[in-house]
Formats: structure tokens, C-alpha cells, sequence
């Protein structure tokens, strides 16, 4: 069983506050809104959202992948950080055992913050990771959170702490 681990890191103009609000916890209201095209709809399968929930990210017809399906492993809000592990999908992942990814938001500067993002692919026996299909998973990501960032830039009250 092979194990690839990726670490990347981004900076956002966006408090960590509000990126983590955003993208960790109300992703499954959030993402389909603004990224239509491509998911239909987050629902949870198990749970609300707390460690050991289950949530299930339905794709629209334009996508190569029906669902994915994530399972909660780790949360901390007062430190902005998420741990969470994909556990199927479809089409099936036929050559990974699992994935996890953890997902911290630490303050940069006033205004900002720094993403740092871990994934650890787990290989099947015998199964060796392509590069190209890491880099296909790792484009995806970066461009949700893009995608959140820039509604928050353009909502600069969305997500705010209430007072």
C-alpha cells in the first residue's frame, strides 16, 4: 500500500474566520450556489455537520464524477482546522483505499489568511499513484476555494462574526 502525501498552501485576502465558516461549515449551503455548474447539491447522509458526520457532494451531468462522499475525522473552530477523509465515490475509487485531507486557516496579517492544505492519498495493494491524477484533484480544490474567496471579497459582510 503506497501512501502520497501533498501539502499546499495559499494565501487569501479573507479572515480565517470567514474562509472556515464559509468553506468548512456551511460549504453544503454555500458551494452549490455558487458553483452550479458543476454540483447539484451537498446533503448529509449522516449527521449535521459535527466529527463522524457523512456528506455527500452530488455533481451535475457536466462533471465526471456522480458523488463523493466525506467523512468528518476532526474539527476545531477556535483554531479554524478540519480533518476529513473521502470514503467513496462514483465512479468508484478503484485504485485508493482512502484520502484525507486537513484543512487549517491560520491568520495572515489584518485582513488575510494562509491555507494549508495536507492531502494523503492511500494506494490499494500493489497500485501506484498517477501524478496526473493528483494534480486533477488538487486543481479542483484550489479552484472552490477560489471561488469562495472571491464571494467573500465581493460579500464583504458575509460570514462575519455577530458582534
Amino acid at each position: 500500500m503506497g501512501v502520497t502525501v501533498l501539502h499546499q498552501t495559499f494565501k487569501s485576502k479573507v479572515t480565517p474566520e470567514r474562509m472556515f465558516r464559509a468553506l468548512i461549515l456551511d460549504s453544503h449551503s454555500l458551494c452549490p450556489k455558487l458553483m452550479f455548474s458543476s454540483v447539484r447539491d451537498i446533503v448529509f447522509v449522516q449527521g449535521q455537520g459535527e466529527v463522524g458526520s457523512v456528506k455527500q457532494i452530488n455533481f451535475t451531468e457536466a462533471s465526471p464524477l456522480r458523488y463523493l462522499r466525506h467523512r468528518i475525522d476532526a474539527m476545531d473552530e477556535d483554531r479554524y482546522m478540519c480533518k476529513y477523509t473521502l470514503i467513496e465515490s462514483d465512479p468508484a475509487l478503484d485504485n485508493l483505499e482512502y484520502v484525507t485531507y486537513e484543512v487549517k486557516f491560520e491568520r495572515y496579517g489584518l485582513t488575510g489568511c494562509v491555507c494549508k492544505l495536507t492531502s494523503e492519498y492511500v494506494a490499494k495493494e500493489g497500485v501506484e499513484i498517477k501524478e496526473e491524477d493528483i494534480e486533477h484533484g488538487k486543481d479542483r480544490a484550489i479552484g472552490m476555494y477560489e471561488v469562495i474567496e472571491a464571494y467573500l471579497m465581493a460579500h464583504p459582510h458575509a460570514y462575519e462574526t455577530a458582534s
